[in-house]
């Protein structure tokens, strides 16, 4: 579903009839203390979208709370988000990368041109 910041994101859902928007929620929060701290202004700063739309890996899980980066005291509370992979059991450092063991790395070849002799 469409954020109110525009971007698509799987784990935000919000109650919309006749262009009115009612209870609006993030799923990825669910079942957490932060969930009743979430609003919707949080969405803007949420690095959830674009970790999905650069890496659909379906072995990541992604856990989030609320709160400020390290030594970072002037910023406001955003979404802190930690990926991890099911397949290695493991963390993962960059999630828009991913853990690296999930998909092999392409090998594009270029093919060189046929030279044709008269």
């Amino acid at each position: 579903m469409r954020t109110p910041k525009g971007r698509e994101c799987p784990h935000y859902y919000a109650d919309v009839q006749r262009w009115h928007v009612g209870k609006a929620e993030c799923r990825l929060l669910e079942g957490q203390p932060d969930a009743t701290r979430w609003t919707a202004a949080l969405c803007a700063s949420c690095p959830v979208p674009d970790i999905r739309r650069a890496n659909a890996c379906p072995n990541m899980v992604l856990e989030a709370h609320i709160g400020r980066r390290p030594w970072r005291f002037w910023e406001r509370p955003r979404m802190l988000v930690r990926a991890s992979c099911t397949r290695t059991h493991g963390p993962v450092a960059d999630p828009y990368v991913g853990c690296g063991q999930c998909h092999e790395t392409l090998n594009f070849v270029v093919a060189g041109e046929e030279v044709h002799q008269k």
